[in-house]
């Protein structure tokens, strides 16, 4: 009992780092209420599932690679935490400034749009699964959780915890999102989100990079 408190700190940081991350009204976002919105729920429901699926596969591509890495080379770790806060301040920035613009976010529909929630779910995957920024913030939110010392069992349970709020989050985004007063509610949070989104992503790198290894 005393070995799982020593990691349950990092594991919840990285938790709420992720979901947080996820309710940001990025792309992926918008194009589920847009789905959700003008085709369907159901087609919303599969982009979204798409979408949690791509986050799974990087969310384990990452994990099992670092944990590699760290068994092999645990001076790794220096680099890859001062990448992941350094990345997660980017995150803090770019968050506050969205914070003070003014302007309204907008929900948008796929172009050549599949035809079968399949088609959606396989569009949502492969937008994921392409998109390289993933990467990076994959990299800074296993970091969070994991320390040079961690066992195969920390990196588990972050994969299995941020798949399950993957899914959570963005099936309640479909089902929620397929009027459009709830997405003018949604936009007129969205400097709150943003303001609350970049002093965790600023806080959450501060600890990363000063945290000791």
């Amino acid at each position: 009992m005393e070995q799982i408190s020593l990691y349950l700190p990092g594991i919840g940081l990285a938790y709420s780092a992720f979901l947080l991350s996820i309710m940001s009204p990025g792309p992926n976002v918008l194009a589920i209420m847009g789905t959700s919105m003008s085709i369907g729920r159901a087609q919303g429901l599969a982009l979204g599932l798409g979408v949690a699926t791509g986050s799974f596969c990087w969310a384990m591509l990452t994990a099992t690679g670092l944990s590699a890495v760290l068994a092999n080379f645990a001076v790794a770790l220096t680099v890859i935490k001062i990448a992941g806060g350094l990345y997660l301040l980017w995150l803090a920035c770019k968050a506050f400034r969205s914070a003070a613009s003014a302007r309204e976010i907008s929900a948008t529909t796929l172009t050549n749009a599949p035809m079968t929630s399949f088609g959606y779910f396989r569009r949502g995957l492969a937008i994921q699964m392409t998109n390289p920024k993933a990467a990076l913030a994959w990299i800074a939110i296993i970091s969070l959780g994991l320390r040079t010392d961690a066992p195969y069992w920390v990196a588990i349970v972050i994969v299995i915890g941020t798949t399950i709020l993957s899914i959570i989050i963005h099936a309640l985004y479909a089902l929620a999102f397929s009027s459009e007063p709830m997405v003018r509610l949604y936009g007129k949070a969205r400097r709150f989100i943003q303001g609350a989104l970049g002093a965790f992503f600023a806080f959450a790198g501060v600890k990363l990079l000063t945290s000791r290894l």
